[in-house]
């Protein structure tokens, strides 16, 4: 041991191996921490929050317009007698079942393009929030609902040109512009790991050191302190 702790070539030995092990156990927990931030987005969602509570908002809009044709229908002399004025007996100056229509093809576009296809783009909800437009436009101008003077007249068509465009403003401002902040961390997040291993230097060998050989006179030394004269 006392020749183990003399020897300045065993020392350097040691303390390359012991500078070597240290940056193996520093390499593994940097990259065991980065694994750790890499977990949540690894077991990345089939959906993001954000485009969930959009499909949920286009749901609603589905539901409240209906909600309101509904109430419209009952307030008409019975729901039956509406429905077969509205529905078989379809007039466009003077039905409400078209709006109802124009809500279900939103809902059904908007979910099959960014729930179940999940794209990345604005292009679908452009088409529809035009042809809602448009539909609404002509819907009013043409209509004869206006002469009426009921709360409905007014109400649908109002209701459902809003609610087409805050879905625009939604997906375009918040989903898309969030979804790719997500991805854009994921990136940043995973550089580093994959760097990780081309720089920081791995367990060294035993054939990358050099320990000198004991000099005579070091051994002489050594063996007289060991085995003093009496």
């Amino acid at each position: 041991m006392n020749r183990l702790l003399n020897d300045p070539g065993q020392c350097s030995s040691l303390n390359r191996f012991s500078s070597s092990a240290s940056v193996s156990t520093t390499h593994s927990v940097n990259t065991s921490q980065l694994a750790a931030r890499l977990q949540p987005y690894s077991n990345k969602k089939t959906i993001s929050d954000v485009r969930r509570t959009f499909c949920l908002f286009v749901t609603f809009d589905l539901l409240f317009v209906g909600l309101l044709w509904i109430i419209e229908l009952n307030v008409d002399g019975g729901i039956i007698h509406s429905l077969e004025s509205e529905v078989v007996h379809y007039d466009f100056h003077k039905s409400y079942f078209d709006i109802f229509l124009l809500a279900m093809f939103r809902f059904l576009t908007l979910v099959i393009a960014y729930a179940l296809c999940r794209l990345n783009h604005w292009w679908v909800i452009a088409i529809t929030t035009a042809v809602t437009s448009a539909f609404l436009i002509v819907k009013v101008i043409v209509s004869k609902l206006l002469v009426q003077g009921t709360a409905f007249a007014y109400l649908l068509p109002i209701i459902s040109f809003i609610l087409a465009w805050i879905e625009t403003w939604f997906l375009d401002f918040k989903v898309l512009p969030q979804e790719l902040k997500d991805e854009n961390r994921v990136f940043t997040v995973s550089g580093p790991s994959e760097q990780a291993p081309l720089i920081l230097p791995g367990p060294l060998s035993d054939g990358q050191f050099y320990s000198p050989p004991e000099s005579v006179a070091d051994s002489d030394e050594e063996d007289d302190s060991e085995n003093p004269k009496h």
